[in-house]
């Protein structure tokens, strides 16, 4: 776009239109006290969602100070990891956004290329080559397709790592089999995944490995100021005491790669800062989304094979065993809460969710002037990822080679519902976790996944998924750091796996009463 262009000159001006309205918001502010405006400590009850959950705080309910003029409450804030609700992040966001699409161009560093988030990435550089280019990858065991890979991907991939350092020759050799023997640094293990997510020029790392293990790539990119986008959970669940005080050393951007988070953060572009109320995650409700509490203690109790096939079987998508388990459970969502918070620095209080099982509306955020902003969409990772990577730009896709826009009459309608917290214990253990802070998000991440493989194991039955989960919390409390270093948070993970394969074995050994 020419300098002298009026579309540039209405972006400027509406750049500088945004600056004074934080000037005049930021005085209205300072005025308030004067005026008679007094922090809030009163939230009214919210119907249809759930009014998220049992919070520790004695003075919550309907009495306490009232916002200006009776209004609601100012709701608490918390430091946060995305570029949102701050003079910063909206001074960056429009002056990155007054780049045309056409003067940008994406140098990626894939972590974790063989699995969903991966190989969803790729189709993005694949349909958009133009704008987007891959520079390094690494993957766990999936040498086959780790070598393809690689080899499609040639001309612009400098170095790609497997998990396991022993298995090096091995994809050198598969490398050497698809005709490419040089023009590719080939690496693995902990060495090997830190130098692709440190590759010199690519600016943006996709976090799409699995579990802790992504922590320590992730603080490296940090370090070398890479873009982070974020598929990775335990970034945020278990190191964010960590993750956030490093993006604030470095400067460095993180983006959410998920699609509820996605979601959030693009229902808060144009939110100014002070102009969010709470943030709403919708759900699918997973397996028993539509089976009664009762009747689904009865199932436990009479048929908990049936169950634990059920648990496996989600009602809307074909995905993993331990997601599906995750969603069947809703401890996915309490996840999800966790890194809301750290994300966007909303209070626990501050944090609904809701069911809508056609999982159009993908989450929302109210605003403090009683406004509800969602994002909705036919389900496809594609685009939280496309965004997680271009942001704040709206990068066009060819059309037929992704998911068709979303048609509202096509659709017809939509429903919620406030999800039953005595069949989905787990929402409130994650709330609990997220209030405890500090180790305790780790420890509940951690023996979430060691007792949902158990489950999908025969180990115990599926209301066993949170008992153990609750008992391992407990257990964890005596020694709970409320600021940990990265250390400790990786020594609370291995610890919590341990305790909860104890737990299991002495249940199969019937020292316990068994789950």
């Amino acid at each position: 776009v020419a300098p002298t262009s009026p579309p540039l000159q209405q972006l400027r001006r509406r750049h500088t239109l945004m600056k004074l309205s934080l000037v005049l918001v930021a005085l209205a502010a300072a005025a308030a006290p004067a005026a008679g405006f007094t922090p809030a400590a009163r939230r009214h009850a919210r119907t249809g969602t759930i009014r998220m959950l049992h919070s520790k705080n004695p003075e919550y309910g309907t009495q306490g100070h009232h916002g200006a003029m009776g209004t609601d409450p100012l709701p608490k804030r918390h430091p946060m990891a995305a570029p949102v609700l701050s003079d910063s992040a909206w001074k960056q966001m429009s002056d990155e956004a007054l780049t045309g699409d056409d003067d940008v161009n994406f140098a990626i560093s894939l972590i974790g290329s063989t699995g969903s988030i991966g190989t969803q990435t790729l189709d993005i550089v694949r349909a958009r080559p133009d704008k987007f280019k891959v520079t390094a990858l690494s993957a766990g065991g999936n040498l086959d397709l780790l070598a393809d890979q690689a080899v499609e991907f040639k001309d612009t991939v400098k170095v790609i790592s497997c998990g396991d350092e022993s298995k090096v020759s091995e994809l050198k050799d598969k490398l050497v089999e698809r005709g490419v023997s040089s023009g590719i640094e080939v690496m693995g293990g902990a060495e090997g995944v830190n130098a692709v997510a440190t590759e010199d020029e690519a600016g943006v790392v996709v976090t799409g490995i699995v579990g802790c293990a992504g922590l320590l790539p992730t603080i490296e990119a940090i370090k070398k100021k890479k873009r982070i986008a974020l598929a990775n959970k335990e970034t945020l669940i278990a190191g964010g005491p960590v993750i956030l005080p490093l993006l604030e050393e470095y400067g460095v951007t993180m983006t959410p790669a998920d699609s509820e988070h996605s979601a959030i953060f693009q229902a808060l572009q144009g939110v100014p800062p002070g102009g969010m109320r709470k943030v709403v995650l919708t759900a699918s409700g997973g397996a028993f989304r539509d089976i009664e509490a009762a009747e689904l203690a009865r199932r436990c109790k009479e048929d908990p094979e049936w169950v634990r096939a059920k648990a496996t079987t989600h009602p809307n998508w074909d995905m993993g065993a331990k997601i599906t388990v995750d969603s069947a459970t809703m401890m996915n969502k309490g996840l999800e809460v966790i890194e809301a918070h750290y994300l966007f620095g909303a209070d626990y209080d501050d944090i609904d969710v809701v069911i809508h099982p056609q999982s159009i509306i993908h989450s929302a955020v109210e605003t403090m002037d009683n406004s509800m902003i969602a994002q909705l969409g036919w389900p496809d990772m594609r685009l939280p990822i496309l965004y997680s990577i271009a942001w704040p730009h709206r990068i066009a896709m060819p059309t037929g080679q992704f998911e068709r826009p979303l048609n509202l009459v096509e659709l017809g309608s939509m429903t919620f519902k406030a999800p039953d917290t005595d069949k989905y214990p787990c929402i409130q253990l994650a709330y609990d976790a997220g209030r405890i802070g500090g180790t305790m998000t780790g420890c509940l991440n951690a023996a979430n996944e060691e007792a949902n493989e158990l489950f999908r194991g025969g180990a115990f039955n599926y209301e066993g998924i949170a008992k153990v989960v609750e008992e391992t919390m407990n257990a964890h409390k005596k020694d709970m750091s409320g600021n940990p270093d990265l250390e400790s948070i990786l020594e609370v993970d291995q610890w919590a796996r341990r305790y909860v394969r104890e737990v299991a074995k002495k249940a199969a050994e019937k020292v316990l009463v068994a789950f």
